[in-house]
């Protein structure tokens, strides 16, 4: 089974009229304001699953700041789930600072979604305020026992729209914060996991995180496969695509180059992800 991870998908609202979302949401504007970045359906998702043999997606939308926004948002993917319940499995998408992100994550939770995801603090890194709005919406995943999905980049090297100024340092306080949390890092986690080599403390702080490949091929060489394996742990590193702004084939090919197993890359690109939302 292939499992992509990360796949973000909008309603035709937004599909058909972004540019009226940007004075209100900065961020969207900051990553959506070209017409090269694709906006899609959930149809548009299906077409290329089938294509690129993708048995299900793990979909959601965008970190809105607008309450009503993100509320149709993700009735988007709540409706989605429910069309294509063998495809599609969805996650609550926010943004944490906004007053009611607490009762958005218990509503759609209650609706079925599998979690909260993927939540972004584009401008500010995750620093202590953010964290402390994450409080609540980490405290409902935890009585649900729902993962919850982070953006998170590289601290260093080139820019690009949507590279946060998160560093290392916040990204560990975020999850010493919350150590019963399933907490899925986008992005490689920013390579947190280096420190796995540690000889005390971060091994342990990490034992509930997970890492996903979204923009691999944009940012890292293919040896972050073999070494994320070994220092994060194989059964940590959950394929996502960040669909659509690269599809799976893109990622296929990179592991073709590398020297995984068969039974490494099976749990890469579906077992891990499987055993994680317990299908």
């Amino acid at each position: 089974m292939i499992i992509d991870f990360h796949v973000h998908i909008f309603s035709e609202k937004i599909r058909q009229n972004r540019s009226a979302f940007f004075p209100s949401e900065p961020a969207f504007k900051l990553l959506y304001d070209s017409p090269k970045s694709r906006l899609v359906s959930a149809e548009d998702t299906l077409r290329m699953m089938d294509e690129e043999g993708v048995d299900r997606s793990v979909i959601f939308g965008f970190p809105w700041q607008d309450a009503d926004t993100f509320r149709r948002e993700n009735d988007y993917i709540i409706e989605t789930v429910l069309k294509y319940p063998d495809r599609f499995i969805g996650l609550a998408c926010f943004d944490a600072l906004n007053p009611k992100a607490a009762d958005e994550t218990e509503r759609c939770l209650g609706a079925g979604l599998h979690g909260v995801g993927e939540l972004a603090f584009y401008t500010s890194g995750i620093d202590e305020t953010c964290i402390s709005a994450l409080e609540p919406v980490m405290a409902l995943c935890r009585d649900h026992d729902r993962l919850i999905l982070i953006h998170t980049n590289e601290p260093v090297g080139h820019q690009y729209p949507g590279k946060s100024p998160n560093t290392l340092a916040q990204i560990y306080r975020m999850i010493q914060t919350f150590p019963e949390n399933k907490i899925v890092l986008a992005h490689w986690g920013g390579g947190i996991f280096f420190y796995n080599l540690l000889k005390r403390e971060v091994k342990e702080t990490l034992g509930n995180v997970w890492f996903d490949t979204a923009a691999s091929p944009f940012l890292y060489d293919i040896d972050i496969y073999p070494m994320a394996g070994q220092m994060a742990g194989q059964e940590k590193i959950l394929f996502g695509t960040d669909y659509p702004l690269l599809k799976p084939g893109r990622y296929f090919s990179d592991m073709d180059k590398t020297d995984l197993s068969s039974e490494d890359r099976a749990d890469i690109c579906g077992e891990n992800a499987r055993k994680l939302l317990g299908l």
